[in-house]
């Protein structure tokens, strides 16, 4: 059975809340990986082994000479060493010109492969390509075969990868769900299969590569013998005697992403293989090389999961080069202004000596808010870099009520409790009364929205346990309803007609965050609702703008560090200022 239509729209809502956070970090995630790969490649320039003085200045070079012609063969064969040059190859290509860029310097083929039993059943395929000099042979038993003039590489056409994971969720309600739809079923059914193997040994099943791009880099530099770069030395294929070296062979296999891999078994009699044969510059080699390390240098120290690589690189693939530099750079920009808002907001409440106009009760939801998001991230699978910057935020939220109200440890019974005592500044004015007003209406609109997200997820959603289901509705609901926690200082403001309390320099950034926000929402591909819904923020904000303006400042009213204007005026001493400030407790 369908879901309601609407309820849909606002799971549909929700989740893409989250991934248009996700799309926003793949430009800061983009940015790291490549002033990684940058410093990378600078660093073994600078930093590779000098020759000493007293050794010779013996340099290797190049067999092959640029715009050479050379023939190529590609034999495919499921054992790793390769002999038998008496089969017909699968594909063979006469005077292509060595590191020449024009259309006779690149050549492709499209070929269909039926794989054998053995292949079927986990068996390996290998890929073995051979040049040589127009003219001569690869097979070493030929009487015409030059060992200078001819070379190999070896390069495996299928692979072993872990079974993905089985999605381990299920419906909470039982079979509510499934006896409606028969597919269902046998799905929950998997899950608990595969629940109950967790703990065995880890599947693993083969994968077809259905392209293969052999490139022949452009490489003629003379290398010391003993100062090649230590980025260049494992690819070069140096012949013993003579000390020089051939063409290096790379197999470019950057622009393949897993979803393009083919699983092979017993039912699969063919399979498509695009070959291409051409050049590469040493430039580009070396980058593919530098980026394929930083995404090995980020999964091992966690922060990158598996398979965003991939998602990187699809952003390159298929999208709008101009939107990409567009999206690099707004990236940078809202990364600046998160930084300038999260100072600034650690500045005014580090400095802040009355809660007067502040809302209280605000700071410790969003306090709640955070600490949910954070269990959430949690819950599933986060890299810990994300995980450490959400709990950081939720340590400074929490340090934010300490801020906002007197924190004491109650010791009178068995287990010491946190009490929470409102500050003087805060409860002997109208500002509690307020702040108390705007809650209470606010928390039945609140209550009623969670209550009806988290039924409408647990019938029509399937989780993993209860825990989950309580996990993802809270963060739905923060997700798509966190706007409303603004409205009660909206409301302080609107019954004091006073903003002077407010942090504004940290609300500007946050405001220049939210219009990036909305240049995310016409660049990325969204829900119509959602891309409404991205404009919230912004009509909060306005309202806010609209107060500082209809709400002129008073020099009698007290600003958010204690002081009036008329204060400041009767007091031209700098270290007058300084001493009152000293002298003045937080209440």
């Amino acid at each position: 059975m369908a879901p309601p239509a609407a309820g849909g729209a606002e799971v549909e809502a929700g989740g893409r809340q989250q991934g248009q956070q996700e799309q926003q970090g793949v430009g800061k995630m983009l940015t790291g990986i490549i002033r990684v790969a940058v410093f990378w490649y600078f660093a073994s320039k600078f930093f590779s082994p000098k020759r000493s003085p007293t050794e010779p200045s013996h340099q290797i070079s190049n067999f092959f000479q640029r715009g050479e012609p050379l023939d190529m063969w590609l034999y495919l064969s499921e054992k790793e060493k390769f002999n038998d040059f008496g089969g017909s190859p699968v594909w063979h290509e006469t005077n292509i010109p060595y590191a020449v860029w024009n259309v006779e310097g690149t050549r492709t083929l499209s070929m269909k492969y039926h794989p054998s039993e053995a292949l079927k059943h986990n068996g390996s395929l290998y890929a073995h390509v051979f040049f040589a000099r127009s003219g001569y042979p690869p097979d070493p038993n030929f009487p015409e075969y030059e060992p200078y003039a001819a070379f190999g590489q070896t390069y495996p056409v299928v692979t072993y990868l872990p079974r993905s994971k089985a999605d381990k969720k299920k419906s909470l309600l039982g079979n509510s769900k499934d006896s409606i739809d028969g597919e269902d079923v046998s799905e929950v059914v998997d899950d608990a299969q595969a629940d109950n193997k967790e703990d065995g040994p880890v599947e693993w099943i083969s994968y077809w590569k259905p392209n293969m791009t052999i490139n022949l880099v452009d490489d003629f530099t003379r290398y010391s013998i003993n100062a090649v770069p230590p980025n260049i030395a494992p690819h070069l294929n140096i012949e013993p005697s003579q000390g020089n070296y051939y063409p290096t062979v790379f197999f470019n296999e950057f622009w393949l992403l897993r979803d393009k891999l083919i699983p092979i078994n017993e039912t699969v009699n063919e399979l498509p293989l695009h070959l291409e044969v051409g050049p590469i510059s040493m430039t580009k080699w070396q980058l593919f090389l530098q980026m394929d390390q930083s995404f090995q240098i980020h999964r091992t120290y966690g922060s990158m999961l598996e398979g965003e690589a991939d998602e990187l690189k699809r952003v390159f693939l298929e999208g709008n080069p101009y939107l990409l530099a567009v999206t690099m750079v707004v990236s940078v920009l809202h990364s600046i202004f998160d930084f300038l808002a999260f100072k600034n907001d650690i500045q005014f409440w580090n400095k802040n000596k009355s809660m007067e106009g502040l809302s209280a009760k605000s700071v410790i939801v969003n306090f709640i808010c955070q600490l949910i998001v954070f269990l959430y991230l949690l819950d599933n699978e986060t890299s810990w870099m994300i995980l450490a910057s959400s709990g950081v935020g939720c340590c400074i939220e929490f340090w934010k009520i300490g801020k906002a109200m007197h924190i004491e440890i109650d010791r009178s019974g068995k287990i010491p409790m946190l009490r929470f005592r409102d500050r003087e500044s805060y409860a002997k004015n109208k500002t509690k009364e307020y702040d108390d007003l705007a809650m209470k209406y606010l928390s039945y609109i609140l209550f009623l929205l969670v209550a009806c997200f988290s039924v409408y997820s647990l019938k029509y959603e399937r989780h993993r346990s209860w825990y989950s289901w309580i996990l993802s509705s809270l963060t739905s609901c923060v997700y798509m309803f966190g706007f409303i926690m603004m409205c009660p200082q909206l409301f302080i403001n609107y019954k004091l007609h006073s903003v002077a309390h407010l942090p504004w320099r940290q609300m500007t950034y946050k405001f220049l965050n939210t219009i990036i926000d909305d240049l995310f929402a016409f660049v990325i591909k969204m829900p119509t609702l959602h891309r409404l819904s991205v404009f919230r923020d912004d009509i909060i904000f306005l309202i806010y703008v609209y107060q500082r303006w209809i709400y002129p400042v008073d020099k009698k009213r007290v600003n958010e560090f204690g002081f009036a204007g008329e204060d400041d005026q009767a007091t031209s001493s700098p270290d007058a200022i300084e001493q009152k400030e000293d002298e003045k407790k937080t209440n």
